[in-house]
Parts: structure tokens; C-alpha cells; sequence
């Protein structure tokens, strides 16, 4: 007899559910009853990133109340379980194991951490559970996760995006001598995995490259280094604090002559509070709309006027970013009918688009990865980001 690639691939599920205990897919609908879905978060309620994960948590949970508020959807009310990974691993590990075995979550939304997540996306999959916007490396959780059906991101790879920005920045800026610091791990090899396909096909190659630690907070050294090789372009791979205290050295240094250029992590309206004036004039690549508080955009608004009414505080974009996932994700359960299992959740995901105030464009999910990764050009200033170039 011969199997084609589905039917072994569904075969091959049904035997490692019976020889692990776990349920094939689609046999019972976890997390949801008559009346009820039942979705997990796990997100650092004790660790580094503690502060700002309320932004993320009372987000999603905005999104659910609204549709609860409206009626649910297909008579079920949406209810959010949120447990604490700490930034840590085997704290996620245990958390997710509490949400699938005592909480029989029907999925992870908005779950926080690319090590994290690392760490818990194969055992939610393998266990049935859809896991929908994990905050990190995309392409890595997917590699992980096998490309399993179940999993579907929205966090715009690292490596692609850093490579068009590359592109646009030999295009326009006309820079020679390309500087690059990074973190170690496999963050930093994506950025520059972005920076060398870019150079690359351009018949060019970094001029020099410094790296650093998770946590460090003084880039002295690597900023000298990279004025010692005279570059004109320095990409900085670092989140909010480390970006600041780059385009802080450089300031320091009054080297005037060097553009710097830092990955989507590091272009929020955090590093504008933190960075003051020693962030003006840095350029950052955008992968997503940022809004004011004097936002002219309809749907900002009414976003924000909500989330300012039920938490008294102004949403960042973060906030901004786990509300549109959540209401995509929202979108799809109901695409996927009054019998919602794993299984109809994922074939509906395929044709259910998205695009609100967050966003360049429509998107919708190519390999169950959210597609255009579009990314803007920004420059900070008089203390906004402002866009230089059109989505790419």
C-alpha cells in the first residue's frame, strides 16, 4: 500500500500519542467546553523583563473582555490564565506543564521569551495545544517545534529583516566600513546572519565586530574598537538598555561621522524614555506602527482610550502588539466554527488575514509564519521615531 507524505505524517502523530500518552490531534478539544475556551500565558512576573510584562498581560486581556462583553464567541466566554516563567527556562517548563495538566488550556497566547519558549513550544504542540505569538525568534521556535501545524508566529524574523534594512541602508546612506555589535547567542547570530547575507550579495564584508554578554551594560570597549576601524555604519544587535548605552558611548565620543543603526528590538518608544538626548538622531528598523497619545489613527485610538479607561496608564507598543495578535488569534477562533478543536483552528488560520493599527500592510500566515515581514527605516527625532523610508 502505498502512503503519501500527509497520511504518513498523521500516522506517525497517532503512534506517538499512543506510545506517550499524548492525544492525537483533534480527538478532544482541550481548553474548551459549552460555555468556555480556556487560553494560557506564561509571561516574567519575578524575573529581568518583570516590568514590563502588566503591558502585555492587560492587553490581551482587554481583548478577551471586549468579546466577552459582545457575547463571546459561538456562545463561549474567553478566559486567560497567566502563570510566571521568571525569564527562566525550567520555571516555563513547569508553568506550561500546570497550564496543559491541570488547566487543560485549548492554547498559549502571547507566551514571553525566546528561551522560554524555546523550552515549552515542542511539549505544547506535541500535547495538542496551539501556540500563537511567542515572543522571540520565529524562526528558531519553528525549527523546534518541527514546523508543527500548531504553532504560528508573528514576531518578524531577525535575520531577514536586519538583511532588507541592510540592503536599504548600502542603497541610500552609500556606507563602506560596516561595524557590528552583537549578542552572544543565537540572537546575535541572527542579526548577523542578516548583516553578512546583505554584504553578501553586495560583494562587500564586515569591517569589524565586537560582541557582548546578556546583561552587560557598559559597551566602552566595543564601541572603541569599532571607531578604531574607522566604520561609517554601526549595526547594533541589542535590546532597549544595551541600544541606549551604544548610541550613549558614541555620543560620549562626539564621533558625529558614524551612523548607527540598531534591530527591531531596539527601536521602542522605551529606548526614547531611557535614552533622552543621547538617542537622538539614532536610526532603528521598525517592524510595526508606533502611536502617541495625540494619535490621529482611529483604530490607536479607541485602543488606547480602552486600555487607559480599564488601567489608567498610556499602552506601549508592546501592549499594542500583544493586543493585535490577540485579536487576530480571536479572529481565527471564530473562522474556525462552533466545533473548535486544535485542528480547525489551524485550517482556519490559513484564511483568516489581518490588518489594524499596528500594522504596515495585510498579513496573513505563509508556513504559519506571519507574511509580509514589512520593516521601516525610523530616526529618532526631537524624541519621536520618524520614517525615512516606505515599508520594504
Amino acid at each position: 500500500m502505498n502512503f503519501n507524505r500527509r497520511q504518513i505524517l498523521a500516522t506517525s502523530g497517532a503512534a506517538l500519542a499512543l506510545a506517550t500518552g499524548l492525544r492525537p490531534l483533534g480527538a478532544h478539544a482541550a481548553g474548551v467546553s459549552a460555555t468556555e475556551i480556556v487560553v494560557g500565558m506564561h509571561s516574567d512576573l519575578s524575573g529581568p523583563a518583570a516590568a514590563g510584562m502588566p503591558a502585555l498581560i492587560n492587553a490581551t486581556q482587554l481583548a478577551f473582555d471586549q468579546v466577552n462583553e459582545a457575547g463571546g464567541i459561538h456562545g463561549r466566554q474567553l478566559r486567560l490564565i497567566v502563570e510566571d516563567n521568571g525569564s527562566q527556562p525550567q520555571l516555563a517548563v513547569r508553568a506550561v506543564q500546570k497550564l496543559i495538566r491541570q488547566d487543560d488550556v485549548f492554547a498559549l497566547l502571547n507566551p514571553f521569551g525566546s528561551g522560554t519558549n524555546a523550552a515549552t513550544i515542542g511539549m505544547a504542540v506535541e500535547e495538542g495545544r496551539v501556540v500563537f505569538a511567542p515572543w522571540g525568534a520565529s524562526g528558531v521556535f519553528h525549527q523546534i517545534a518541527g514546523n508543527n501545524p500548531l504553532l504560528f508566529t508573528t514576531v518578524q524574523n531577525y535575520n531577514t529583516t536586519t538583511q532588507r534594512a541592510m540592503e536599504w541602508a548600502l542603497e541610500n546612506w552609500g556606507v563602506e566600513r560596516i561595524g557590528v555589535i552583537y549578542q552572544e547567542g543565537p540572537f546575535g547570530d541572527l542579526i548577523r546572519a542578516g548583516i553578512n547575507g546583505a554584504l553578501s550579495e553586495a560583494g562587500m564584508s564586515v569591517t569589524e565586530e565586537a560582541a557582548y554578554r546578556p546583561g552587560d551594560i557598559d559597551f566602552s570597549s566595543q564601541v572603541a574598537r569599532l571607531r578604531a576601524a574607522n566604520c561609517d555604519l554601526i549595526v547594533a544587535g541589542t535590546i532597549t538598555r544595551e541600544t541606549v548605552a551604544v548610541a550613549s558611548e558614541v555620543k560620549k565620543l562626539n564621533w558625529d561621522s558614524v551612523k548607527v543603526l540598531t534591530a527591531i528590538p531596539g527601536r521602542s518608544s522605551v529606548v526614547l524614555r531611557l535614552g533622552a538626548e543621547d538617542v537622538e538622531g539614532l536610526y532603528g528598523i521598525g517592524g510595526w506602527q508606533l502611536h502617541g497619545e495625540d494619535t490621529g489613527d482611529e483604530g490607536a485610538r479607541a485602543f488606547i482610550d480602552a486600555y487607559q479607561a480599564a488601567h489608567g496608564a498610556f499602552p506601549d507598543e508592546n501592549a499594542a502588539n500583544a493586543y493585535s495578535y490577540a485579536n487576530w488569534f480571536l479572529k481565527i477562533v471564530e473562522a474556525a466554527g462552533e466545533d473548535l478543536t486544535a485542528d480547525s483552528f489551524a485550517a482556519a488560520a490559513q484564511g483568516v488575514t489581518h490588518d489594524d493599527f499596528t500594522t504596515y500592510g495585510e498579513f496573513s500566515f505563509e508556513a504559519n509564519h506571519a507574511m509580509p515581514e514589512l520593516i521601516r527605516i525610523e530616526q529618532v527625532q526631537d524624541g519621536r521615531w520618524v520614517s525615512l523610508s516606505d515599508p520594504i
